[in-house]
């Protein structure tokens, strides 16, 4: 099982009201739902292996290069990006109790989260669950290993199981054509301008027609018009410096740089005395009780 861990927070954040505060006074809510999110996924979806995986650059500059607008619109200033106040400072807690509790967390230089996911689906032998509220995701789906999304929109008691049939369901696309589709159409939310007057159902019908990207603009350069909706060639000519850099910003990495890692559920915490420190300072005896009885069937110690 891979988290998506700030797409997790950030959730947590917006859905639980600040007045969930530490004994100073610190709003926890991100912190707090974070955990409780973690243990109802651990306890409904028993994971031999689980993975905190996490932005360690929120905007990489590989993908600005090739699309500049990638995201600008999230930036507070330089390449910083845009965070409310209270969640800022949630954020090390968070790294903190994962780290305490034994769940292996992972980032690289360089990479978003999606990438670490990425390149740990790639590297994977047996079944991944991706759990994200990130549609660009959906482009990992393989029935054949399997990998699935399980997508939070709904939360994550009601989870929306993600796999190429959900996806073409959903797009009208093959069920692995999701990253060539959200190409062509283009992702405002993050600065993607797509191919100007291709909307979401020419680009479907697109991808269905010919089954890839590469097999559009090969027809295209090859002068071919038939499976061409009208007027489409000429968008797509317009827009062929656009395609032929946006692969790589909207593909997801899979072969990121990552540390060694042990990913096994742990069967005891790795730092008791930090986890009773961390739920004195933050009070978080609660959630935190829950999350271990998830994994060990334990609970916090009562002193250091």
């Amino acid at each position: 099982m891979l988290l998506d861990t700030p797409s997790l927070y950030f959730r947590a954040f917006y859905g639980i009201p600040e007045s969930m505060t530490a004994p100073d006074g610190m709003p926890v809510n991100a912190v707090r739902g974070l955990i409780d999110m973690v243990a109802t996924l651990v306890r409904t979806h028993s994971p031999a292996e689980l993975v905190a995986t996490m932005d360690a650059d929120w905007r990489p500059a590989f993908r600005v290069a090739a699309i500049p607008t990638y995201k600008a619109h999230r930036v507070a200033f330089g390449h910083t990006e845009e965070v409310p106040d209270t969640l800022v400072p949630q954020i090390p807690v968070i790294e903190q109790v994962l780290d305490a509790v034994g769940i292996a967390r992972l980032q690289s230089e360089g990479y978003e989260a999606d990438d670490v996911i990425g390149t740990l689906t790639h590297q994977a032998r047996g079944a991944v669950d991706i759990v994200t509220g990130d549609r660009d995701l959906f482009q990992l789906v393989d029935d054949s290993r399997p990998v699935r999304v399980l997508y939070t929109a709904r939360g994550v008691r009601n989870l929306q199981v993600v796999d190429e049939a959900f996806v073409t369901a959903k797009y009208g696309i093959p069920g692995r054509g999701y990253a060539d589709f959200a190409t062509l159409r283009g992702d405002p939310s993050d600065g993607l301008p797509g191919v100007a007057g291709v909307g979401e159902k020419t680009a479907a019908s697109l991808i269905t027609r010919f089954g890839s990207l590469e097999a559009i603009l090969a027809a295209l350069d090859a002068g071919q018009s038939d499976g061409f909706p009208a007027g489409c060639r000429t968008k797509l000519a317009a827009a062929r410096d656009y395609l032929r850099v946006a692969p790589a910003v909207v593909k997801v990495a899979d072969s990121a740089p990552l540390p060694s890692a042990d990913l096994t559920l742990p069967a005891k915490p790795r730092d008791p005395e930090a986890l009773v420190r961390l739920a004195d300072r933050y009070g978080l005896d609660s959630p935190l009780n829950r999350l271990l009885d998830a994994l060990t069937g334990g609970s916090l110690p009562k002193s250091i």
